[in-house]
């Protein structure tokens, strides 16, 4: 019997900065050129505001979320859905600036292969005090049907355990964090991409912006830790298969044979206050 697992394909990228229409029609052109060389190929990913075109860190003076921002859905997403019901592809195509109210989020977006748009997870902590969005106020999750449930996670928010206890407490069995650094804390984001996979038993495809846009170094890491791949800094594809019942087995038989963490978090932790949350731990849903 087939086990559940997914072919994915991440982009290292930086686009066509300043320009969000070239950069729209290169991301198209890579996902054909992606979909007719992998045999099998189920999903691809690209970096974190990777649509907005932005240019490197030291030349975003001057440029506006609030000018650069789209509805979603709206007809970015309608154009995104095409391309994912044309390649019969999942896309996760980084994230948008998008129109919120009267502010601005940085929202990660999921299309299907039918070209529906199955998912939107807005930021729930921007990179502050420099980057200005609006915070999201909730967590989100996918499934693809007969492969597993998928969480999504935007560069920053990974310095914060409670978004990726979160996704895998809601059954995320991995996690597509998209990333835009170009800093010297890109070393530091790889062990946290590392940790999070190791506390939470979870798959976690982390995708960077590459040079000279972001400093790249996108990870695919397994649910007890270990760094499948890690990308250089240049223009690259990262592919990997995740394997989901890996993870199952992970949850079920330990990391590494001994660590069952989700077990002992479901029996211990109802039992432990947790007065900085107001309340106690809740067993994950059934």
């Amino acid at each position: 019997m087939a086990g559940r697992s997914l072919f994915v394909a991440a982009l290292q990228t930086a686009g066509v900065p300043g320009d969000r229409d070239a950069t729209l029609e290169q991301f198209e052109r890579n996902v054909r050129a992606l979909r007719s060389t992998f045999d099998g190929l189920q999903l691809v990913a690209a970096p974190e505001l990777h649509l907005m075109a932005l240019p490197p860190l030291l030349e975003e003076a001057g440029v506006s979320p609030h000018e650069l921002a789209v509805d979603v859905p709206g007809e970015l997403t309608e154009r995104l859905g095409a391309l994912a019901q044309e390649t019969e592809l999942w896309l996760v195509p980084g994230s948008v600036y998008e129109r919120a109210g009267g502010g601005v989020a940085n929202t990660a977006l999921v299309l299907s292969p039918e070209g529906t748009l199955v998912a939107s997870y807005r930021k729930c902590f921007p990179w502050q005090p420099y980057e200005t969005t609006q915070p999201g106020t909730s967590t989100v999750v996918f499934d693809i049907d007969g492969v597993g449930r998928f969480g999504l996670a935007i560069c920053h928010d990974g310095a914060f355990p409670e978004v990726f206890r979160s996704l895998a407490w809601e059954g995320a069995e991995a996690v597509f964090q998209v990333t835009l650094t170009g800093t010297s804390d890109r070393d530091a984001e790889t062990v946290i991409a590392r940790a999070n996979a190791i506390v939470n038993q979870v798959a976690v495809v982390n995708v960077n912006a590459a040079a000279p846009v972001g400093n790249g170094r996108s990870l695919v890491v397994d649910a007890e830790g270990a760094v499948r791949y890690e990308a250089g800094v240049a223009e690259e594809v990262v592919t990997a298969v995740l394997d989901l019942d890996a993870v199952a087995r992970v949850r079920e038989r330990g990391s590494f044979g001994i660590n069952r963490l989700w077990d002992e978090m479901d029996r211990v932790g109802p039992s432990l206050e947790l007065p900085m949350y107001g309340g106690r731990y809740r067993p994950r849903p059934r």
